[in-house]
């Protein structure tokens, strides 16, 4: 298969977000099966949309939480979460991007998510404490998510 400049830039803004080690993972775990859908959301999503110029990784990175949030997405809120230490929206940041979500897609959404954002944030305050932070993947270890990252 060629490797197209779309790939290489989606591959690389990934990487950026999610972390390598992440990423790392998601491409050990490919298979014959799921290859097309790893190639299409790494151009498509990665390279298509993330790498776009006009809006900050923080600020992808709080649409992307809302949206999630608001659809229900509960694991891939909780990576994107994560990959907040990458693209610098803070903790504020996200709350702000929830409360969006309790107005235009429903209470139940917004308190699902925020109830996954604060276990989350333990986790990531757990493994600063423990002398981890930065080390590892967004999710922390593989699940399903890994999949569709």
């Amino acid at each position: 298969m060629t490797i197209s400049p779309r790939h290489d830039e989606g591959m690389a803004t990934r990487r950026k977000v999610l972390g390598d080690a992440y990423v790392d993972g998601a491409q050990r775990r490919k298979t014959g099966f799921d290859a097309p859908f790893q190639e299409f959301i790494t151009e498509a999503a990665w390279s298509h949309v993330w790498s776009r110029p006009n809006l900050s990784l923080r600020e992808r990175s709080m649409i992307t939480i809302a949206l999630l949030a608001a659809g229900g997405h509960d694991e891939e809120v909780a990576m994107h979460v994560r990959a907040t230490a990458n693209t610098g929206a803070s903790r504020e940041d996200i709350r702000e991007a929830l409360l969006h979500v309790a107005i235009y897609a429903g209470v139940p959404a917004a308190n699902s998510a925020f109830r996954i954002v604060k276990q989350v944030f333990a986790e990531m305050d757990e493994s600063e404490i423990d002398g981890n932070a930065g080390q590892g993947t967004p999710n922390g270890a593989a699940s399903k998510e890994d999949e569709g990252a």
